[in-house]
């Protein structure tokens, strides 16, 4: 029986129920919201789909979950997928309501269209030419938790290694380019602490601040050092970056510094490894602090994310290159790729709408992204798993 027999909604039906569901997520607890809505939106159209859905919630979040839906089986096949979350957002400077989907000027509107509910849209409108019983291989719908917080959802399933296959797309919003490297990033915060005193006799605190001014003489040493050893021109960055974001310290003019925080990210290159990266840190920060006689600490604002990329001789990437007629490229933004590529996968990154439209105001999906957007997608399920794979 054909896919297409079953009933769903349409496309722009379908996205505007994602999108009618808040499902914000954010490191600030008044801001975060369950995403369970929305995966069960997913899992029901799935599952009239003829898939078959598996709700797996997060460790630790009982009000989030992901979802795997799976149709058809066999060792290889492709995973589509995407995150459920969408970054906070302001409804006061948006020109009509986020959480309506508003056609207007050839734009579809509303928070998580382009970043990245309208990827599931196109999934579901794209399934529904093929018969169920042509599909050699499984194809598998993957919905995750959390991503624009702190990836919690990919940490899980890499960290339960549930999910098999052998290539995956994630959707994120690339113009329907296809992506097979990235940056990775950390956000670090340092704080230290000397002791507080009057300012009339230097004698009598530590001044944190003036710690502080010799860590970052050593963070931006690191930075030039970093930029010299390494280099990838695929990139528009072609070196790592550390950006100084923001500090903190003090209480008034006539106070010693009692404290002081900074914090910071780095952005690595594919073949950098974050844990080193944050040991050279401690290891060049922590003899600093002893010279000026303040506590150091180093903390993660979340566990990071690693540097990914897929060779450009990868099945999938010489398909994606193929089908679009783009070559791969290179991203500054991290996504979910090294949490699926750690589960073995062969991984791209490659979705409609424009990574300019994300996390901003008024974000939309180009309406004339969506007609090549499910093409491509009908293509790479054809290649992947309506034929065998040796």
């Amino acid at each position: 029986m054909s896919v297409s027999a079953r009933k769903v909604p349409t496309l722009i039906e379908s996205l505007s129920t994602l999108i009618s569901h808040n499902s914000i997520s954010s490191v600030l607890p008044q801001y975060d919201q369950s995403n369970l809505a929305v995966i069960h939106c997913l899992a029901h159209w799935l599952e009239a789909l003829g898939f078959a859905c598996e709700i797996l919630p997060v460790t630790n979040h009982p009000d989030k979950a992901n979802l795997i839906a799976t149709l058809g089986s066999g060792d290889g096949g492709l995973v589509l997928s995407g995150h459920t979350d969408t970054v906070p957002c302001n409804p006061q400077l948006w020109q009509s309501d986020p959480f309506t989907l508003t056609e207007r000027d050839g734009r579809l509107y509303g928070l998580g269209s382009c970043d990245m509910k309208g990827f599931f849209a196109l999934i579901l409108e794209a399934v529904q030419v093929f018969q169920a019983s042509d599909f050699q291989q499984p194809l598998i719908v993957l919905a995750t938790a959390d991503e624009e917080s702190a990836m919690t959802g990919a940490r899980d399933l890499a960290h339960q290694g549930r999910l098999k296959g052998r290539y995956a797309v994630i959707g994120e919003p690339t113009s329907l380019r296809p992506i097979r490297m990235h940056k990775g990033i950390i956000m670090e915060s340092v704080r230290l602490t000397g002791r507080a005193g009057h300012s009339s006799n230097p004698e009598l605190g530590v001044n944190s601040i003036d710690a502080m001014h010799d860590v970052i003489g050593e963070l931006r040493t690191l930075r030039r050092e970093l930029a010299t050893q390494y280099n990838n021109a695929h990139f528009a960055v072609t070196v790592p970056t550390l950006n100084l974001g923001c500090i903190h310290g003090g209480d008034n003019p006539n106070r010693i510094c009692g404290s002081c925080e900074l914090a910071f990210d780095l952005r690595a290159l594919p073949g950098m490894s974050n844990d080193d990266l944050r040991n050279e840190i401690r290891q060049r920060l922590s003899p600093i602090a002893a010279q000026n006689q303040v506590t150091f600490e180093l903390e993660s604002h979340f566990p990071g994310v690693e540097p990914f990329e897929t060779p450009a001789s990868s099945a999938l990437v010489q398909a994606a290159e193929r089908l679009t007629g783009h070559p791969s490229e290179a991203v500054a933004f991290a996504t979910e790729a090294p949490f699926l590529q750690a589960l073995g996968f062969e991984t791209i990154v490659m979705g409609p709408g424009s990574i300019d439209q994300a996390h901003q105001v008024d974000e939309f999906l180009a309406i004339d992204q969506i007609a090549p957007g499910v093409k491509l997608l009908q293509s790479l399920i054809q290649q992947f798993c309506l034929t065998s794979q040796s």
